[in-house]
């Protein structure tokens, strides 16, 4: 977005009136301001007309706008849980499994942490995400690849979903 992001996310801060760059804030933070403004209907922009600038703009939309739907997050939750491979090839099962996570990781976007972790504690709380999913892909799959699941749960440390996927591939051919 003519790299214009930052006015809405925060990164790009209100310069002091008197700095000599003021104008030129001033003029991007306008431009996106309109763009923002331009895509709204009639009714909406007419509640957020008055707006000091586009983060603020933006931060009132989020909060009117942006709820996190639970039966929405109940709904994939349990397509997740119940999704098996049934008649579909390992490939069609990953993918519509993927699908999901994708999904769901839309909808819960919000609460992931965007903090810069020096103790590790983001990437175990990572780790034991991808972790979980492995399972649930690994429950939903037929029968007749027990061998293998078998053999993915015995590794240590667990692997990843990719490569889990291309030893079930292998083990379909």
């Amino acid at each position: 977005m003519k790299n214009k992001l930052r006015f809405i996310n925060g990164e790009c801060k209100r310069l002091d009136p008197n700095s000599s760059k003021f104008r030129l804030w001033e003029r991007c933070d306008d431009m996106v301001t309109s763009w923002i403004m331009n895509s709204l209907a009639k009714k909406i922009v007419d509640s957020v007309e008055y707006v000091e600038d586009a983060v603020e703009l933006w931060r009132e939309l989020e909060d009117r706008y942006d709820q996190t739907n639970g039966t929405k997050l109940y709904q994939i939750q349990k397509e997740i849980n119940d999704l098996s491979q049934g008649a579909l090839d390992i490939t069609g099962y990953y993918t519509k499994m993927k699908k999901l996570w994708e999904k769901l990781n839309t909808l819960i976007a919000k609460s992931h942490c965007t903090c810069n972790c020096t103790c590790g504690a983001k990437e175990s709380m990572h780790k034991t995400e991808q972790d979980k999913r492995l399972i649930q892909f690994l429950m939903g799959l037929n029968e007749t690849y027990n061998v293998v699941r078998g053999s993915i749960l015995m590794m240590n440390p667990l692997p990843t979903i990719a490569q889990a996927f291309s030893l079930l591939i292998q083990e379909e051919r």
